[in-house]
This record gives C-alpha cells, structure tokens and sequence, in this order.
C-alpha cells in the first residue's frame, strides 16, 4: 500500500480531462477571438481559471501543502505569489515608485499557512491585483505602445502574464496530483 493518492478525475467524457468540456469554464461557445489583443486576453482568462480550477474544492491544509522538500511551493503560495506578480508588473507601468510587496520579501510562499483567512485574503489579494493591472493595461488598447521607466510594450506585458500563468498552471498540476491524486487537462 502506498501513501500516495489516488488518481483521478471528475470527466465522464474523457478520462484524461479535469472536466468534460461541456462543463469547463474555459470553453467558449462562441468563435475564437478576433485580433491579437483578444487573444491575447482570452489565453490569460483562460490560464486565470485554469489555476482557480487547479485550487478548487480544497481546505486551507490542503492547500498549504507543499510539495516535496525544501521546496516552499504550494497553491496557496502560488495564489499568493501570483498577486504579487501582478501588482510587480503594475509597478513597471506605473509613473511612481513601485508599491510596497504585499507578503514582504519570501512571504508569498514562505507565509502560505493553513489558515482559512490567509486562503481568503489570498484569492482576495489575487483579485484585486488581476483587475487593477487589466484596468491599468486597458488604457493601452495598442500593443506596441511603450509604458514605464523601462519603456516595455503592451505586447510583452500581456504576453509575460501568459506565461507566468501557464508556467505556474503546470506547477498547480503537479501539486494538486499530490494532494489528493486528481489529475487531467
């Protein structure tokens, strides 16, 4: 008998998906987006709830697990990293000096504790920061327009956030297959 979990899976439909299609957030009756910024801004949506998904259904312990030693990742600590992911990108955009780190220096993953109000703040915090970078980037509807002191382009910053997302969206697989065994797209 081992002490891993088991796998597994809420699809019907496809024993290797998270979910069947027809009940996946992400999926999108309508035709694909038109244009760059569209999709650009539907693949960031998409890796958004992906990781939501990732999270969904767990206690604050479950989510405070890390996953293999010395390592301090886990999903709260990636929702809380990636609210300060977002608020940093801001920062690069913003005129001003950055805003002050939420967690301080090491204290997204370092202070990610089974505490049901830390699990609170941080879909809280992540929240709050997602919407105030989409509304500062909202401003720049054209992506080759250059912002900041280091004069980064749109494109880049929405193109940077898919990947932190879908980098960290693989992390959460991971991590969620070893807490309790489910797996899938």
């Amino acid at each position: 008998m081992s002490d891993e979990p088991q796998r597994w899976t809420q699809a019907t439909v496809y024993s290797d998906m998270w979910v069947d299609p027809a009940d996946d957030p992400r999926e999108n009756a309508e035709a694909s987006p038109e244009g760059e910024l569209a999709t650009l801004r539907d693949y960031l949506k998409n890796y958004r709830l992906t990781l939501l998904m990732k999270c969904e259904g767990l206690s604050a312990e479950q989510l405070a697990r890390r996953s293999v030693p010395p390592s301090t990742m886990s999903l709260l600590g990636l929702l809380r990293h990636l609210a300060e992911v977002e608020r940093d990108w801001r920062g690069w955009i913003l005129p001003g000096d950055p805003l002050p780190k939420l967690y301080g220096p090491g204290g997204d993953f370092g202070g990610a504790v089974a505490d049901q109000a830390v699990v609170d703040a941080a879909y809280a915090d992540l929240a709050r920061e997602q919407a105030a970078t989409d509304a500062a980037l909202a401003e720049h509807p054209d992506l080759g327009v250059r912002l900041g002191k280091d004069a980064i382009p749109v494109r880049d910053l929405l193109v940077h956030r898919i990947e932190e997302y879908a980098r960290h969206c693989g992390h959460a697989d991971l991590l969620r297959e070893c807490v309790d065994g489910r797996v899938g797209q």
